[in-house]
């Protein structure tokens, strides 16, 4: 007789839990439940906030452009009352750089507030999340609606939540695109069909965009794409705030929680209500521990609150507190870690604010030219010429006037004088001449010196070379 090794499928045993991910496991639908409380006021005040700034700054105007534009074909970025350059983009790594220790920052003292109040994709992901509130109804009548044939109420409800989904992404789209090119233009080409080819790409690439990763996508985004949700945990201590069951006051869960005041309870407060879950947007169960996909929205805490208050219990069983708080320790708020981040980020944003402040709004760039290395002129004299490009970064026009220095006797042929309107690049060509006796070499170093007549502390010095004969 042929011995087998017996063969048990151990996947039958194992119950798949909500908040499992399996590999290659399938995506479990979230019915994401609405709730109420001051976390999600505050949440939906920054929410809205943020929005209408989005959506409202690219049609704010200063003067004559828009008051914050990324004007690539010019290679001019206008931010506020400031103009930056290509050649300035150190400016937009060190701002990087601040927006990371900021980040770590927080993290350290706050956890992933971040990612619960201000990030993009829960921003947004509120927003669709709202309309589908509105438009399909509660929690429970989306799940009956889901699991039923659909029927013409079914299909008018869910191509109107859509409808809206699109509207929102294609004005997401549009607003993106007038970051980059005047949006009262755009709007106005669009409604004429005059857009040009790019417009129309990037519209349509962040609009469907936009429509997956709020509409369709949401948690998986955060649990999967993003790398801030695995990277957080470096940041973490036992004093770093978090959103937390309080296991030792809710255990043993029991709806024998659920009596009068005056009857004595038998169990821990939870009354394993699972509204905690419900409310959840990343379908994550508070009461199992941290975990790395709690966004730290406090959805669950206003949601706990609400069943306390209903059963006469203290609210806070889930609520914003630490580890050590749980394990009934002091919390201390300044400690080593958090001071080296608050003490990195201070240096840096004065070494940023001190660079900003000593920046000159005038970019000068000199050329010799090169296809001639140098002349001599009727008079004997050796001459050179070059190519001035003039940057008037300033937000009014300037006079500029350009002096020379380095040999004896070298002079400006033409007008030492130029005209340049605000933010505004020219190109203006010189000629130098000097006397061949005081090259005592074929190359020796001079300096231009450009200067405005308004204000003195507007000037650049840039260094080039004088060519002349070997002697």
């Amino acid at each position: 007789m042929t011995q087998r090794i017996p063969i048990h499928d151990a996947t039958r045993d194992t119950e798949e839990s909500p908040t499992s991910h399996a590999m290659y496991a399938k995506r479990r639908h979230l019915y994401v439940r609405e709730v109420h409380g001051l976390f999600q006021r505050l949440r939906r005040g920054s929410n809205w906030l943020l929005m209408v700034l989005y959506f409202g700054l690219p049609w704010v105007n200063w003067g004559d452009r828009p008051l914050i534009l990324f004007d690539l074909p010019a290679r001019e970025f206008h931010l506020f009352t400031a103009t930056f350059y290509p050649q300035e983009f150190i400016l937009l790594a060190w701002l990087l750089i601040l927006c990371a220790f900021g980040l770590f920052l927080i993290t350290v003292f706050a956890g992933r507030v971040w990612c619960g109040y201000t990030c993009p994709q829960s921003v947004w992901t509120l927003l669709f999340i709202w309309f589908e509130h509105r438009l399909e109804g509660p929690r429970h009548r989306r799940i009956r609606r889901d699991q039923r044939p659909w029927d013409l109420d079914t299909l008018w409800r869910k191509a109107t939540k859509h409808g809206a989904w699109l509207g929102i992404a294609a004005a997401t789209g549009v607003t993106f695109v007038g970051y980059f090119t005047p949006i009262r233009q755009l709007v106005t080409d669009l409604a004429q069909f005059g857009a040009g080819g790019w417009a129309l790409f990037w519209i349509g690439f962040f609009t469907l965009f936009t429509y997956l990763n709020a509409g369709w996508l949401r948690e998986q985004v955060c649990l999967h794409m993003c790398p801030y949700a695995r990277f957080q945990s470096v940041m973490f201590d036992a004093d770093t705030l978090i959103v937390s069951y309080d296991r030792q006051r809710g255990e043993p869960r029991g709806r024998q929680r659920v009596k009068g005041p005056s009857d004595a309870a038998t169990g821990g407060d939870c009354i394993d209500c699972e509204l905690c879950v419900q409310v959840c947007p990343t379908g994550i169960d508070i009461r199992d521990g941290l975990q790395y996909e709690c966004i730290g929205c406090a959805a669950c805490v206003d949601a706990c609150d609400s069943i306390m208050t209903r059963i006469g219990a203290p609210r806070g069983l889930i609520r914003y507190t630490t580890e050590h708080a749980l394990a009934g320790h002091t919390t201390r708020i300044l400690r080593p870690r958090l001071l080296g981040y608050l003490a990195a980020l201070m240096i840096m944003i004065g070494l940023m604010v001190g660079y900003i402040g000593q920046r000159v709004p005038l970019e000068l760039e000199v050329e010799r030219d090169r296809q001639q290395l140098y002349q001599l002129t009727r008079e004997g004299r050796v001459s050179n010429r070059y190519t001035l490009t003039l940057r008037n970064q300033d937000d009014r026009p300037h006079t500029y006037r350009l002096g020379v220095t380095g040999l004896p006797g070298l002079t400006l042929t033409g007008p030492d004088e130029r005209w340049v309107a605000a933010e505004t690049t020219t190109t203006w060509i010189i000629e130098l001449t000097a006397d061949p006796a005081a090259l005592v070499a074929p190359s020796q170093p001079i300096e231009l010196h450009l200067s405005t007549r308004e204000d003195t502390g507007i000037r650049q010095h840039r260094e080039t070379r004088f060519l002349g004969p070997a002697r």
